[in-house]
């Protein structure tokens, strides 16, 4: 089966978000499982020739956009063994940023991803390429199902190319003005409530959701969830319409890159079979990040500080947990100032029970998945949430709200049968975290036996892409039956 992955951005040519992880690593578990997989994505200024080893394809790739037509270029390179290909256009994606730059979108946006969308197809035409299934990734590549159906509908080469569509986070869409759309191409007629239009915008999320053979999104609550007024972000009207071809798979992770038996970025490698070696990560943790060695359950939270991910609720029951419990905390991530000030005020005030580290540091990150007893995320909304999949590998016990992937991941402790992968709870309240959090601790404080089994459990357990990419193939080879 012929797979082209089309992408905004994939790891490592171009990322700003867990999208690029998804497009870098899928496309390995494919070909894996027995696929022949291309990718495809913008030839972004961080996409260079030297860097990347990119040779050229076509020099002038003919793609219709603004009732005319323009050149732009395609570039290859190999990628773990599979062909990556990039569209070249300096006026578009020669910029410091992927969509923008200091907060704020390019303005030019729409025309930039419906030349991409345009510019993949005409990729394969031109090169005669013909995919059975192009995996269209969020908004910006929302226009490749809608020209498909409508532009491409008679054209022979595209007879049996379907189209698969993933939601990775309904809340980003493409909204654009509705005079635009001679721009794309595309045809007045599809300018309605049914189709591109949105309470008097266009919307290439949407697009990509009414034209696409198959949906999908990245855990099965997610599905659901989106279905519903509260998370639907608008769309969930649309998308109950399309409910029978709505599938939730969840995101794996990369088994190759985390892994305590061999990462060489924590201090002590160790598995499943001998996890007393954490203990030494984390007392060279605590010594590195200032924190007084005790016996004190350590709580590790890697997070964009915002309040979709649950910042607000973390940082009250956090000061409520360090005055009634002997427990240390630290923190990585940046985001929302106000966050960013309340998180190091409490450090202050903690000095050797809380660490806050502002920014990203990988290495870091790596460490505290191996070193921390908990790992907090109390996301408000969460369409996968890799932090709980990871921390199971490293043998970190998560503690999560129970909302989209999270709780599908994460299996809430049962005391009386001793049973569960880690700690959820469904209202989103301080309270709530707290109360969930005091039950994580008491496991730690007065039952060893049971903690360690759960941590050796939840090592055990397989998140890897290779279990997930079986799933994408089977709904693959469901859209080439329709």
């Amino acid at each position: 089966m012929k797979i082209l992955l089309v992408s905004p951005e994939i790891f490592p040519f171009s990322k700003t978000g867990g999208l690029a992880d998804v497009a870098g690593a899928l496309p390995r578990a494919l070909q894996k499982n027995g696929m022949e997989v291309k990718l495809i994505s913008p030839k972004y200024r961080c996409v260079t020739e030297k860097d990347f080893s990119l040779e050229p394809v076509i020099g002038d790739l003919k793609v219709p956009i603004k009732n005319t037509i323009e050149s732009a270029s395609l570039w290859k390179t190999d990628y773990n063994g599979m062909e990556a290909y990039f569209i070249g256009k300096d006026v578009y994606y020669n910029r410091e940023g992927l969509y923008g730059i200091e907060g704020r979108d390019y303005e030019d946006n729409a025309e930039r991803f419906a030349f991409f969308c345009r510019a993949v197809i005409e990729s394969c035409r031109q090169t005669g390429y013909k995919p059975d299934i192009i995996h269209c990734n969020d908004w910006q590549s929302g226009l490749i199902p809608a020209y498909l159906k409508t532009l491409y509908k008679d054209d022979p080469f595209f007879h049996h190319t379907k189209t698969v569509f993933t939601i990775h986070n309904i809340g980003y869409q493409g909204l654009f003005e509705p005079g635009l759309l001679p721009m794309t191409g595309l045809p007045q007629s599809v300018y309605n409530m049914e189709e591109l239009e949105f309470y008097g915008k266009i919307n290439y999320l949407k697009a990509g959701i009414v034209f696409s053979d198959i949906i999908t999104t990245v855990s099965k609550t997610y599905a659901e969830e989106i279905q519903t007024k509260d998370y639907g972000a608008g769309l969930d009207g649309v998308l109950r319409k399309r409910r029978k071809d709505l599938y939730g798979i969840m995101n794996g992770i990369d088994y190759e890159k985390w892994n305590p038996q061999t990462d060489p970025l924590i201090y002590v490698n160790y598995t499943y079979r001998k996890i007393s070696a954490r203990k030494r990560n984390k007392k060279n943790l605590q010594k590195e990040m200032k924190l007084a060695y005790r016996d004190y359950p350590l709580i590790g939270i890697i997070s964009r500080l915002a309040t979709q991910k649950g910042i607000d609720i973390a940082v009250s029951a956090m000061q409520t947990l360090l005055k009634k419990h002997q427990v240390e905390f630290i923190i990585l991530g940046e985001g929302d100032r106000q966050y960013e000030d309340a998180l190091q005020s409490i450090s202050r005030k903690y000095k050797n029970r809380v660490s806050v580290n502002i920014g990203f540091d990988e290495a870091l990150a790596h460490k505290i998945y191996a070193s921390c007893d908990f790992f907090l995320m109390p996301s408000l909304y969460e369409p996968c949430g890799l932090g709980p999949l990871i921390a199971y590998r490293y043998g970190a016990i998560p503690v999560v709200r129970a909302t989209g992937g999270l709780k599908d991941s994460v299996k809430n402790f049962n005391p009386k049968k001793k049973e569960g992968t880690g700690f959820s709870f469904r209202a989103y309240t301080e309270d709530a975290l707290y109360r969930t959090m005091e039950k994580a601790l008491y496991l730690y404080n007065n039952d060893k036996e049971t903690l360690n089994k759960i941590i050796k459990q939840d090592m055990k357990m397989d998140w890897s892409w290779e279990e997930q990419a079986k799933k994408y193939i089977r709904l693959y080879r469901r859209a080439i039956k329709r």
